[in-house]
């Protein structure tokens, strides 16, 4: 009887842990089409306009305005190697500063009578345009244990958010973006030291960067995003940074921009990671079934 009652919780042992690692798939929901001709790289563009005009109101700007978008994409699973967290930043010139000083770098751009500087931070392996496969685990117990992971470092690029978008485009993968947060300015200049020093090349990438980002030597898209200087908190099971990839990554990250003390300040907006999310879901034709959508409500893309 012991040995048949061993096997037992044996069994369902293996059962709750199956259940707790296997990857939950949200039902779902609700899909918009009225845009789904509209290219996805467009559709997120606009939706930034139309969430930032009325912020900036009708006058000219006395002041300049800071924001930030972040961004994630993944797919059915969230598997990390198709995952991936990026941010967008925006400064908005105020309307009466003919002095004002430039970003070194950055082109100035129109949205009707406001003219404006964006960039983008989305840390991926230099070649993943061409060459879009990422090793992230490999190895017995790489998950767990960071020396056993055999990925190689790879040299990093920061991608532009057309680039991005079209790295989701092309793997048909669900893409959410929050915000825009309304920042400070000492944060737009941590984005942009940010962005200097990833453009140095010096910073590798890995996507598993566990032994690697205390030196600076290779870090991932999540503290690309998140902190060089401190170590932000793994986070996921155990603390190892499982699952702490696509949705899950952004969204840690923006506990971390909300919650933090070094950041308190910066970040002039409150955040809801899970009202804030806005989903886009791949659809294969207009008004049929999504293959994928983890939102309750999400708008259609195919290209």
């Amino acid at each position: 009887m012991k040995a048949v009652a061993g096997n037992f919780t044996n069994v369902h042992f293996r059962i709750f842990l199956l259940l707790l690692w296997y990857p939950l798939v949200a039902q779902a929901g609700d899909v918009d089409f009225s845009n789904y001709d509209v290219p996805l790289y467009t559709q997120i563009v606009d939706r930034i306009e139309a969430k930032t005009a009325p912020r900036l109101g009708d006058s000219p700007l006395t002041r300049e305005r800071y924001f930030i978008i972040p961004f994630a994409y993944q797919d059915r699973g969230n598997h990390p190697e198709f995952s991936h967290s990026f941010i967008a930043v925006i400064r908005v010139f105020a309307g009466n500063n003919k002095q004002r000083k430039l970003t070194s770098g950055l082109p100035t751009r129109k949205y009707k009578n406001w003219e404006f500087e964006a960039f983008n931070i989305s840390w991926l392996p230099r070649d993943f345009l061409t060459n879009p496969h990422l090793c992230v685990f490999d190895g017995p117990g790489s998950r767990l244990f960071p020396k056993n992971n055999e990925c190689p470092i790879s040299p990093g690029r920061n991608f532009t958010l057309a680039e991005t978008i079209k790295l989701a485009v092309d793997a048909k993968n669900a893409v959410a973006m929050w915000g825009p947060y309304e920042i400070r300015k000492e944060g737009f200049d941590l984005g942009v030291a940010r962005k200097r020093l990833l453009d140095k090349g010096k910073i590798k990438y890995r996507a598993d960067d566990r032994l690697y980002r205390k030196d600076k030597v290779a870090i991932s898209c999540f503290h690309a995003m998140a902190g060089l200087d401190e170590l932000y908190p793994n986070g996921g099971l155990f603390g190892t940074g499982f699952m702490m990839w696509g949705f899950n990554g952004t969204a840690r990250v923006l506990i971390e921009y909300s919650e933090k003390a070094s950041n308190k300040g910066l970040l002039l907006d409150p955040v809801d990671v899970k009202k804030d999310r806005f989903v886009f879901v791949y659809a294969p034709t207009a008004g049929g079934p999504v293959p994928y959508n983890p939102a309750k409500s999400a708008a259609a893309y195919h290209r």
